[in-house]
Formats: C-alpha cells, structure tokens, sequence
C-alpha cells in the first residue's frame, strides 16, 4: 500500500510539473505567432480574406507602422495594429525591420537603460519609432534623428517578455 502511494504522489507530482509550451509556429514560414512586424510601403490594401478577391476593408496608410502577425495563409498574412483593427495583408507590403508606437505622450528618452541617465529626448504619442536592444524593462529606440532609452511598457510593438541584442 506504501509502494502505491509513493508512485501516485509521484506521478501526481510530474503531472503538476510546469511544462513550457512550444510556442505556435506560422504553417508557411515556421516563424513563431504572433510576431511583429512593420509597414514597408506607404500603402496597404487589408482585405477581409486572404486573397485578391476579398473585399478591401480599408488601407493602412502609414509607412513603417508596426503591425502583429496573427495568422499565415500563402503570401498573405493577417495582421493586427495597436488597436486590434487588421484584415489580411499581402506578405509583400510587410517588413521584417521592427518599429514601435510611442503610447503615452512625451515618453522619456534616456541616454542608457536607467531613468537616473540624462534624457536625450521626448518622444510625443504616435511616434513611430525604430527598435533596437531590449532589455527586460528598456528598449533602444530612435526616431527624428534622436536615440535613447525608453521603457517597454510605453511601446506598442515589442513582447513584455521580449529581449533583443
């Protein structure tokens, strides 16, 4: 009766063992979902389906936005913008070069990772910015000939848990 419960507790014990999660791969690219991307033209028709034939729902307008990659189809991609507005977009509008959103007006810009560094700038609401390192709390960004340190949780367009070199 021990020998039976000592192997029940074992296994009961592998069972509440965390297990990671294979994160979902895009069925044509094998590249993890969601992923982020951005704009490479200064137009996109976004289309209901993922074909020429899907009605246009409207046209992202705004080169270099982010976007977030959320499904895969072929050469068309859907995606989302920060509002979660999207549709499918042809894979040949998208880029893989990474840009951020600037979310709360006047972001501090610090010269290193640390809010107690002098600030080399700040970035207004709806900046589009380039991504470059990221630490757990701090992403390297520039924009308007300005680069600095911004933390992540003002950025729309880079994963919380995401680390960039």
């Amino acid at each position: 009766m021990a020998g039976a419960l000592a192997l029940f507790v074992a296994g009961a014990m592998a069972i509440a063992a965390p297990v990671r999660a294979e994160p979902k791969r895009g069925p044509v690219t094998h590249l993890p979902l969601p992923r982020y991307v951005s704009m490479k033209a200064s137009e996109g028709n976004v289309r209901r389906g993922p074909s020429l034939t899907h009605r246009i729902d409207w046209v992202f307008k705004r080169r270099d936005m982010p976007l977030q990659i959320t499904a895969e189809h072929g050469h068309w991609r859907r995606v989302e913008d920060r509002d979660g507005a999207g549709g499918w977009v042809h894979y040949a509008l998208l880029s893989g070069v990474r840009t951020v959103l600037i979310e709360q007006d006047m972001t501090p810009v610090h010269t290193r990772p640390d809010p107690q560094t002098p600030m080399a700038a700040a970035f207004e609401l709806g900046v589009v910015a380039r991504l470059g390192e990221c630490t757990a709390d701090w992403c390297q960004v520039s924009a308007g000939g300005y680069r600095g340190w911004a933390r992540k949780e003002n950025l729309w367009g880079v994963a919380p848990d995401e680390l960039r070199d």
